[in-house]
């Protein structure tokens, strides 16, 4: 329980403290593109390449992995059909999706599997699916249907993973870590101080984007949020649960820890995903206000019903 409080009292001073950099002008008018294109291009990379690189790639053959695989393609996939029916368009679709199923993993998730779960390791699952599997086909989707790259060669589409800095930082991490390469500490350490800055640049620059925005629900994305909200803090965890219990008999502390990282919000990268691209920025912001806010009390009924 104090896991849960703790991990989100954390997120809000830090996009709190971007709220204010944003009322007072501290970093001008291109602040928060500044820090967007400095998470994406940079920071968040050599973060995810740090983290994967040191990763046991074992974990991704557990049962509690297919748990969250298979939540997390049937909520995006709901999103996904909703929004083709409602003619949403490939990149707000796809935005909304991942704020149905993309868990906030690493700056929430980790201080929760600590306090919560007892162990930090518990929520390397999660991340290295999110980062290996979820994130290249996503960021993919999003470079082709807003960059103009169905006009480029079929060879050049094929390799759009390759173009992304977060894709690439996460399939190098991966490589890194599955061919068993030790990577020096004059050049380790260099990246995992850029990485640091991943985590709270996102957050600041979350916290400047509320400033002048409209009240959740009250603009023109009402119902996408109201779906992608739903399906995060309600459907992925129950779906979750249902999985891991009912069908891979999972009990104890091996279903407190799927349904808990299941339970996580829309993790506050998705913002910076939508403003790379310029598609669906008020949905992930609204999505990822409004599913931080509902998983407090989620949390807290997870951990207390089976912690």
């Amino acid at each position: 329980m104090q896991g849960v409080l703790s991990g989100f009292a954390v997120i809000a001073v830090v996009i709190g403290a971007g709220y204010l950099l944003g009322v007072r002008g501290h970093l001008g008018d291109q602040g928060r593109e500044v820090l967007t294109r400095l998470a994406f291009h940079v920071a968040s990379p050599a973060l995810l390449f740090t983290t994967l690189a040191g990763a046991d790639l074992s974990v991704i053959f557990s049962s509690r992995l297919l748990v969250t695989a298979l939540s997390t393609a049937a909520v995006a996939g709901v999103f996904v059909a909703v929004g083709v029916a409602r003619r949403w368009g490939v990149g707000r679709t796809t935005i909304g999706a991942l704020c149905s199923s993309y868990v906030n993993s690493g700056n929430l998730g980790i201080p929760i599997a600590v306090y919560v779960l007892g162990d930090a390791s518990l929520v390397a699952p999660v991340l290295l699916f999110q980062l290996v599997g979820v994130t290249p086909v996503a960021l993919t989707i999003l470079d082709l249907s807003t960059g103009g790259g169905a006009t480029r060669p079929l060879w050049q589409r094929l390799l759009t993973p390759l173009r992304n800095p977060i894709a690439l930082g996460s399939l190098a991490g991966v490589a890194v870590s599955g061919t068993g390469l030790h990577v020096p500490g004059p050049v380790m350490d260099p990246l995992t101080l850029i990485g640091n800055m991943s985590v709270p640049a996102v957050l600041l620059a979350f916290g400047i984007s509320l400033r002048g925005s409209t009240l959740p629900l009250r603009g023109g994305e009402r119902g996408p949020v109201l779906l992608a909200v739903a399906l995060k803090a309600v459907a992925q965890p129950v779906l979750a649960w249902v999985l891991a219990a009912g069908v891979f008999g999972l009990r104890g502390a091996s279903l407190l820890d799927v349904v808990v990282t299941s339970a996580l919000p829309a993790a506050q990268n998705l913002f910076t995903y939508a403003s790379s691209y310029r598609v669906g920025e008020a949905l992930a912001r609204e999505a990822i206000l409004l599913s931080t806010v509902l998983s407090v009390p989620v949390l807290v009924v997870v951990a207390a019903r089976l912690g």
